[in-house]
């Protein structure tokens, strides 16, 4: 690792002369040249003069400041800015310990590692270092690098001291009138939200990794082997107003392995509110239609049971109908016997009359025929 600045830490009485190396990398990120779409060729960029119109070479390059609001430009060589009173020059000069919560990660800038310039350096650099760690504080001060001062903060980590640069104050731009005024939270949503982050558990940074950059390699892979790019997946990115609860809900269960996560399982995306609306209408609707339904059942009941009552007083009439039709049978029937034994009884006294007086007029002829001989 090369050494980017060489300067020394102020502490107290003591001072640190230490070693600058850059603790970022940023070569790893997806970056493009500019090319001639016509013909391929990568554009340059070169240094014309805007009054005579030709291309300065680099040691002809310097420094200039324009004021804000003029078109004046003031020259600035290495020697003016080398004569100002700069006490932090080549040193990096602490001020005060605080808490590292009273940092707002709003100003870091670029970050540093700084190590021990020289054998006599590794003492009071470990004692600065193990001192932070003890303390859990860190170091605020003033340094400047590349003509220009700066605040800086100095940390333990991983066995080093990391430097940040800082933005000043007036750096920090305000959030006024961008956060949302009078929003009202439910206090289930405000713990579905906890449980939520909860449930995310720990993050390992390892596992972070760059799909764009993977992607933008996978597309110059297949260009260079003349294969046809992979079209990329459709995704719903746009923007919808969601019921926060069912979303919530759903989120947690997803987090903590339930049936949401599976592969078939369905997005966290829920019904929008205007859906939620229409279906508690629908419901109410329902429960409207029920209970006109039940209040029309009932008269439907009555009539249907007054019908059953019709049908069985009916079933009962005709039930006595055959019977009395029987009696009046049995009756006739009886009238009719009673008839005929009367009718048999006239026969047969009309019989026994006309057999007795057959039986006179042969007694009589009898009689005749003894005086006549």
């Amino acid at each position: 690792m090369r050494s980017i600045w060489n300067g020394s830490i102020s502490f107290g009485l003591v001072t640190i002369p230490v070693k600058t190396y850059s603790a970022t990398d940023r070569t790893s990120s997806v970056s493009f040249v500019r090319i001639h779409e016509k013909d391929g060729a990568q554009i340059q960029y070169r240094k014309i003069c805007e009054l005579d119109g030709k291309e300065v070479p680099n040691e002809e390059v310097g420094k200039g400041y324009q004021p804000p609001g003029d078109e004046t430009i003031v020259p600035i060589t290495d020697d003016d800015l080398s004569r100002l009173p700069m006490p932090t020059a080549k040193t990096l000069s602490i001020l005060s310990f605080v808490d590292p919560a009273e940092i707002d990660p709003l100003q870091m800038d670029k970050a540093y590692y700084l190590g021990p310039n020289g054998a006599s350096a590794a003492k009071p650099y470990t004692l600065l270092r193990e001192a932070l760690e003890h303390h859990e504080k860190v170091a605020v001060g003033k340094v400047a690098m590349r003509g220009r001062e700066s605040p800086a903060m100095l940390r333990a980590h991983n066995g080093a001291i990391v430097m940040h640069t800082l933005l000043w104050p007036d750096q920090i731009r305000s959030a006024d009138g961008l956060a949302p005024e009078d929003v009202e939270l439910r206090e289930n949503e405000l713990t579905l939200a906890e449980t939520l982050m909860d449930s995310l558990g720990e993050l390992d940074p390892a596992e972070l990794h760059d799909d764009y950059r993977e992607a933008v390699e996978e597309l110059v892979a297949a260009k260079l082997e003349g294969a046809e790019p992979a079209a990329p997946a459709a995704s719903d990115s746009g923007a919808q107003v969601i019921d926060l609860t069912a979303a919530l809900e759903k989120s947690v269960r997803a987090a903590r392995g339930g049936g949401e996560s599976g592969a078939g399982a369905e997005s966290a995306s829920v019904t929008p509110i205007q859906g939620r609306k229409a279906a508690k209408k629908s419901e109410a609707e329902s429960r409207t239609t029920k209970e006109s339904g039940t209040s029309a059942k009932k008269p439907a009941a009555k009539r249907t049971a007054s019908a059953t009552a019709k049908k069985t007083s009916a079933k009962k009439t005709a039930t006595a109908a055959p019977k009395t039709a029987g009696g009046r049978k049995k009756t006739a029937e009886s009238a009719e016997k009673a008839g005929g034994s009367k009718s048999g009884g006239s026969a047969r006294t009309a019989s026994a009359g006309a057999a007795k007086k057959t039986a006179s007029k042969r007694t009589a002829k009898k009689a005749t025929g003894r005086k006549t001989g």
